[in-house]
């Protein structure tokens, strides 16, 4: 065997993890007791609509392997003592020195774990996970910093009230770079008309066409069901777009024929659910009764009450082994990528 090049692992001690490399006559050790990464620095968490587009910055030193190692880096915040069960991922990448974000940024994620307008403490960590080279047989690594604990400020985004003609209840789409685009989940019924009311200044906005103008005539929505709807104040447009999530499949009532089993968004955890009878057999996430936007099992996985999803795909539907009343949970994290979890009631 060649001097050039030598690379042996071995496991030592609690970690038990030794490696080295030897090149040239140069070795490279890899230490017993790996350093964690950690947070050397947080900015000021006091967060306020005005410095939105303020750049803040999260100082962090990386994993001290005894060398130049090669990993990815997570900064993660979750409500203190919560043990970062229902963590937000602030951030992923290759570096952990310095980790900008802006106000607007972090506020929104924060968002999802802190309540609006409030100083709530929260807790900061950063895990990284070093990278090993593949054909060594040996897999990768975790390495996570001590908890950094702070007070943390958020704001609510601003807001437009959805009323809804002779409605008690109030929905709203929000902004949450604070620049008069507003966004969200609203729910109609068939027949419908809406406004949108800024409660901040009081001014009602209405419109036809995708035009929309302050005391506007209310915007009529012809079918029930969820709908994806976005204005622009400061431009003066809207688009309101059918945005109907089902359950289709051979457990479902209606089978693999539309319309699919319609499920309810839930804006506070931000995930479609649905309770319903299913029969053995198996089933998919898919939009608006289309296959042209369907989830089923990431490939080669082999499906259970919970796991993740991708978009698309054939022979990956999830299979449902029991009959009974399920509460079925999706999560959209992106248009490539979710998460399902079947509940048996």
């Amino acid at each position: 065997m060649k001097n050039y090049l030598k690379i042996l692992i071995a496991f030592v001690g609690a970690l038990g993890l030794f490696a080295s490399c030897e090149k040239d006559g140069e070795q490279l050790v890899m230490r017993e007791n790996v350093i964690a990464p950690s947070i050397t620095a947080m900015p000021d968490l006091a967060l306020a609509r005005d410095n939105g587009a303020n750049e803040l910055v999260f100082k962090c030193s990386p994993i001290d392997a005894g060398f130049t190692a090669s990993a990815n880096y997570f900064l993660e915040a979750a409500a203190a003592g919560t043990g970062f069960e229902d963590a937000v991922l602030l951030y992923n990448g290759i570096s952990c020195d310095e980790i900008t974000i802006t106000v607007n940024q972090l506020n929104s994620m924060l968002l999802d774990i802190l309540p609006e307008d409030a100083t709530s403490s929260a807790e900061f960590r950063i895990r990284g996970v070093l990278e090993t080279d593949a054909g060594a047989g040996v897999e990768n690594f975790e390495y996570i910093s001590d908890t950094k604990t702070a007070d943390a400020t958020v704001f609510g985004l601003l807001r437009l009230d959805v009323m809804i003609t002779g409605a008690t209840g109030i929905q709203k789409v929000v902004s949450p770079a604070s620049d008069g685009s507003y966004n969200g989940f609203v729910k109609f019924g068939a027949g419908d008309s809406f406004t949108l009311t800024n409660p901040e200044t009081g001014h009602v906005y209405g419109g036809s066409a995708g035009s929309l103008t302050q005391d506007g005539p209310a915007i009529a929505v012809a079918e029930a069901g969820w709908y994806d709807l976005s204005a622009d104040i400061i431009n003066g447009t809207f688009a309101i777009d059918p945005y109907f999530i089902g359950l289709v499949g051979s457990a479902t009532p209606n089978g693999w024929d539309a319309p699919d089993s319609k499920m309810d968004y839930d804006p506070a955890t931000k995930t479609w659910q649905i309770t319903i009878d299913l029969a053995p057999g198996f089933v998919k996430f898919r939009r608006n009764d289309g296959w042209g936007w369907n989830m089923g099992l990431v490939e080669g996985e082999e499906g259970a009450m919970e796991g993740d999803l991708q978009q698309g795909g054939a022979g990956n539907d999830i299979p449902i082994d029991e009959a009974g009343n399920y509460t079925v949970i999706f999560n959209i994290i992106s248009d490539s990528a979710g998460t399902y979890k079947f509940i048996k009631n």
